[in-house]
């Protein structure tokens, strides 16, 4: 079982930045892949930047420039830099890690005020 804790999240302006982090359990952390998803009210979950053990890195279209998904393996952590954030990024950001099996953090509130 791997357990992840999301922190990070808050109210910000249009225009700002956040640095989610995701700190996860357990001693294979450099073998995840590790990944950031959004979900906001009535849409489906999705996929927002991946990062896999070798760090090539993915983004969605829409984050592509703004968003910055890094790791560090000594501190078994995981994050996602946004900046220039717009309204339309406001969701629950979840914490993802995929090695063998899927887990899921509890999830991060982000909500961009126009």
């Amino acid at each position: 079982q791997v357990q992840l804790v999301e922190s990070g999240g808050g109210l910000v302006q249009a225009g700002g930045s956040l640095r989610l982090s995701c700190v996860a359990s357990g001693s294979f952390f450099r073998f995840y892949a590790m990944g950031w998803y959004r979900q906001a009210p009535g849409n489906q979950r999705e996929l927002v930047a991946i990062i896999i053990s070798g760090g090539d890195t993915n983004y969605a279209d829409s984050v592509k420039g703004r968003f910055t998904i890094s790791r560090d393996n000594a501190k078994n952590t995981v994050y996602l830099q946004m900046n220039s954030l717009k309204p339309e990024d406001t969701a629950v950001y979840y914490c993802n890690a995929k090695f063998s099996g899927e887990f899921w953090g509890q999830g991060t509130q982000v909500t961009v005020s126009s």
